[in-house]
């Protein structure tokens, strides 16, 4: 009988954290980058030279933007709380294991979606 794998070796993990790092500086610049957007308010750049005859159309699209920039502000910041988390099943040497099933998560599901806590079968199954 051939023995089940209940876990990723310490090598394949230590694979996954390199890429979950390297998503997780990506998500921040990115996610800092929206809260530029968003928090700006216009103080002491050139927009002190520009016409200050803004039409509504224009404080409506910014503000349009801004709701827009915050939306995926959060979207961002909820997507590094779960790397974040895969870091933490990292190095208490659960990542990877689907948390309905108990079965591992398919490799090539875990470099897609590094955060994953479910296999395709169990996501499948909680959608029904």
């Amino acid at each position: 009988m051939s023995e089940v794998k209940m876990r990723y070796s310490d090598e394949e993990l230590a694979e996954f954290k390199t890429i979950i790092e390297d998503m997780l500086a990506k998500a921040k610049a990115e996610y800092n980058t929206l809260r530029n957007v968003v928090m700006h308010n216009g103080t002491n750049d050139i927009e002190d030279t520009s016409p200050s005859f803004k039409t509504v159309e224009d404080d409506g699209a910014n503000q349009l933007s801004k709701e827009s920039a915050s939306q995926m502000a959060q979207r961002q910041y909820k997507f590094i709380q779960n790397l974040e988390a895969a870091l933490v099943r990292i190095e208490n040497k659960t990542y990877g294991v689907c948390r309905v099933t108990g079965k591992l998560i398919p490799k090539e599901r875990l470099r897609l979606v590094p955060h994953a806590t479910l296999t395709v079968e169990a996501k499948e199954m909680l959608n029904k």
